[in-house]
């Protein structure tokens, strides 16, 4: 099976084979039976989006209340995920994966709900994002945005200039800001 497990819960990569010849290439991307037998459960995606990032940009670390399984169908991106669930054992825990063309992996990453992704693109060229979610997008729906920069997370950006940030990344606060009285910050146990 495709799927592997990555340091955080239900994080997933998942790596379809990928059929190149002299014309380009043919790939999945999705299919719901691995992912339903890897979760144990049915992720239900109920809508796509595709988000085209030019270069320089970095887009912060956002949680939604809905799964997401996300790739980058053309250009490079450098995807990060955070798990920002106070209650997870993984809590503060960042994976990182190169994605899209070459020298990018054509894999997909599975992101649970309460998990924040994040991602800067690579490269002279605009990166083109997509992915499936399990809920429709709504303007009320509850968020988590954390500092894309944040040194507890430590994301591997290795940025040679500033990047280009929405309002929101630019503003957004870091991990121990939200959750002050966690236990990773407070050293009385818990989550580590």
């Amino acid at each position: 099976m495709p799927v592997e497990r990555t340091a955080i819960a239900d994080v997933l990569v998942v790596r379809w084979p990928v059929l190149d010849d002299a014309r380009g290439f043919l790939r999945q991307t999705h299919q719901l039976p691995e992912l339903v037998e890897a979760l144990g459960r049915e992720p239900g995606f109920v809508q796509g989006n595709h988000a085209r990032s030019h270069p320089g940009v970095l887009r912060g670390f956002h949680a939604e209340p809905w799964d997401k399984l996300v790739q980058v169908v053309a250009g490079t991106a450098l995807a990060c995920v955070a798990d920002v669930r106070p209650e997870s054992p993984s809590y503060g825990t960042v994976v990182d994966l190169v994605l899209g063309d070459p020298p990018g992996e054509r894999a997909a990453v599975f992101v649970p709900e309460g998990v924040a992704n994040a991602y800067r693109v690579l490269g002279d060229r605009p990166c083109d994002y997509h992915y499936l979610v399990s809920a429709c997008w709504t303007p009320d729906a509850p968020r988590t945005v954390v500092a894309w920069d944040d040194p507890d997370l430590a994301a591997p950006w290795d940025l040679a200039a500033p990047p280009l940030l929405s309002a929101t990344d630019a503003a957004a606060p870091r991990l121990r800001e939200l959750h002050p009285d966690h236990p990773r910050w407070t050293g009385t146990g818990g989550a580590a």
